[in-house]
């Protein structure tokens, strides 16, 4: 063989080595996560999912490929939806989003699922026990029912005068409605506080639900856990503040739009914990194996500007329980 040919032999050997090694590369795994809010109005809540996925090694665009499904408040979608992703994703993951955990669980026995969930995953028939959870499920229960008293309390302490209390809920999102028509009259009862129960999933649904609590003359507003309602918490601090109605809500973010207070789980933490265990199961952790985990962080805030703007004085007592006044 020529020096000649000998030259271009090897560098040609040299130029395919990277074309061999990337096509020997196994392609990233592909995961799927499920919301009922917007890609732009969850921005805080994919950030820390992304940290939780960190923390077990996995950094998107790198070694993991997460395809984002926003509903915006369509949860009719959620059946099709989750039934094509079980087609081509290796995790599926459901933070704050009950029935897609449902229609995630009702799709596939195979595909795992991390679920954050606002009820008792047992009785959801999502796992067989939060110890062992037996199946392909896994994930983290956020306490939001169980703290449905305590918020409807609190609201009560801020508006000792309030007798009448509407209750909103989307009937959309069946599960958390479910549940909160369950609970709610029941913690009404046990501090004498009268409920109307008001529905909306749109918009202008919320508006109109706004219309007919001041007509009959509602003294405060309890809004349910629903990923569209914080999606139009805007909206709701607007309406609120127009017509004088104290609300309370679920979320930070309610507050720091201008609502009155809220009180319930940390939600980003939730959401890391989500990531967490997606990362896990990705390394070969199996859903049956990881216990669900409860949440452990509750947050109380008080907006005192709103309270202010509604002639409400914040007792003292109030403020010093509150983790975050604003």
């Amino acid at each position: 063989m020529r020096r000649r040919d000998f030259i271009k032999l090897i560098a040609g050997s040299i130029a395919a080595w990277p074309l061999a090694a990337r096509a020997q590369q196994p392609a990233m795994p592909l995961v799927g996560l499920v919301n009922g809010r917007s890609a732009q109005d969850a921005a805080r809540n994919t950030a820390a999912f992304r940290k939780g996925l960190n923390e077990t090694g996995y950094v998107e665009g790198q070694n993991v490929t997460v395809e984002y499904q926003w509903l915006e408040g369509q949860y009719d979608r959620l059946p099709s939806l989750i039934a094509q992703l079980s087609r081509r994703v290796a995790v599926i993951a459901t933070p704050g989003l009950t029935a897609g955990a449902q229609a995630a669980k009702a799709a596939t026995t195979t595909i795992p699922i991390v679920f954050g969930v606002a009820e008792d995953p047992v009785k959801l028939g999502l796992v067989a026990s939060l110890a062992r959870p037996g199946g392909n499920a896994t994930g983290i229960n956020v306490f939001t029912s169980e703290v449905t008293a305590k918020r409807l309390g609190l609201l009560h302490d801020l508006v000792p005068k309030a007798v009448r209390v509407a209750v909103l809920v989307n009937p959309a999102n069946a599960p958390i409605a479910e549940t909160m028509l369950r609970e709610v009259p029941q913690a009404a009862r046990a501090i004498g506080l009268q409920i109307q129960v008001l529905n909306a999933s749109t918009s202008r649904e919320i508006e109109a639900a706004f219309a007919t609590l001041v007509r009959d003359r509602a003294d405060a507003l309890f809004v349910a856990p629903d990923a569209f309602f914080v999606s139009r918490r805007v909206q709701f601090s607007t309406l609120a503040a127009r017509h004088g109605i104290p609300a309370a809500y679920t979320t930070r973010e309610d507050v720091e739009a201008g609502g009155l207070m809220s009180y319930g789980t940390d939600i980003l933490d939730m959401w890391r914990q989500v990531g967490v265990y997606t990362g896990q199961i990705l390394k070969g952790a199996k859903p049956a194996e990881l216990p669900v985990l409860q949440s452990t962080k509750f947050e109380f805030v008080i907006n005192t500007q709103t309270a202010r703007a509604l002639g409400l004085e914040v007792p003292n007592s109030l403020q010093l329980l509150a983790d975050e006044v604003i």
